[in-house]
């Protein structure tokens, strides 16, 4: 069976992640490695948005509450392991960690159940109320981040060492590149089985008619609220990933401007689209790396940019390039 054009520039953007920080490795540019990092990283988080924006078709603005979860829950940890000091004592005694896996296993169980409380409420809404009331919770968890000041405020946090992942030295750059990579990998592998599990096609068909699927008894609120839940866990893994890229986790990881950013990285990779979100967010990270050095207003071409992919090519880059439409 013959590969589509979609299938083979997956693939081509998936060697090209890989190679260019392991060519930069050997010309000794570990700034490079930074922002291959950083792309995927930022991709998996857009991978996690996609779930709920691509496939269910819902427009959450308040995703970087997960990505500031994840960050947060990364940062906290650690503080409290190189600190030696417990994160509580009673009932019981609770304590930091820096090994990474607790740490995730921690931001997607911190994640998933804000995301059941955010989405009981907002899937009961839809259109721009659903919108607005995602991008108020989003804004109540940055302002009590702000508010929050044994863990700095609104000056944030820093983490002194990198967290620890078994048998990788995560300081070095292109072993954490690495890890970031696989995990975006298994984001992304996850979210093609969804998709095209029972699951996934019956998000699809609350998607398209929710009065149809509840006639032979699937109830779309449900299923809206797990593929909700279940963005939010990729999107808050994302988030740790961030706090241990930069060693450092503040309100801005919860802000607007950064559910604007992970959206953004949808809508120009492409939505819908299984590699949408890392082709905009290699995208946005070149465009951000090599206009931001030229001028202050760098955002201004992007924002055209973004205009354009809106306005022309709906399927984003993805789309663009494959020249063909999703079936989705």
């Amino acid at each position: 069976m013959s590969m589509n054009r979609e299938t083979i520039l997956n693939i081509v953007l998936a060697a090209l992640l890989i190679a260019v920080p392991v060519i930069a490795q050997i010309m000794g540019e570990p700034f490079i490695i930074t922002l291959a990092t950083k792309v995927a990283i930022l991709g998996m988080a857009g991978v996690g948005l996609n779930i709920a924006l691509g496939y269910g078709g819902l427009v959450s603005f308040g995703h970087a509450a997960f990505f500031g979860i994840g960050g947060y829950a990364a940062g906290i940890l650690a503080s409290h392991a190189l600190n030696y000091e417990p994160i509580m004592t009673a009932p019981f005694e609770i304590n930091g960690t820096t090994q990474m896996i607790v740490i995730w296993i921690v931001a997607l169980i911190a994640s998933a159940l804000v995301a059941l409380l955010i989405g009981a409420i907002t899937l009961r809404t839809s259109g721009v109320y659903f919108i607005m009331i995602t991008l108020a919770f989003a804004q109540m968890i940055y302002y009590f981040a702000i508010s929050w000041p044994a863990y700095g405020g609104e000056d944030g946090l820093s983490i002194y060492v990198r967290n620890s992942f078994p048998g990788l030295n995560t300081l070095d750059p292109i072993s954490f590149f690495a890890l970031c990579a696989a995990m975006l990998g298994v984001a992304i592998a996850f979210s093609a089985v969804l998709i095209r599990s029972r699951f996934g096609l019956a998000l699809h068909g609350a998607r398209q008619n929710s009065q149809r699927m509840m006639a032979i008894g699937i109830a779309p609120f449900r299923v809206r609220l797990v593929a909700f839940v279940i963005s939010a866990m990729i999107t808050a893994w994302a988030g740790a990933l961030y706090a241990d890229l930069n060693r450092f986790v503040s309100p801005s990881m919860l802000s607007w401007h950064m559910s604007g950013e992970i959206m953004v990285f949808v809508i120009l990779g492409g939505v819908g689209r299984l590699f949408g979100p890392v082709a905009g967010a290699a995208l946005y990270i070149i465009l951000e790396h090599l206009l931001g050095g030229m001028f202050e207003y760098w955002q201004l071409p992007l924002g055209i940019l973004l205009l354009v992919v809106v306005l022309f090519a709906r399927g984003g880059l993805i789309g663009l390039l494959a020249g063909e439409r999703k079936h989705a």
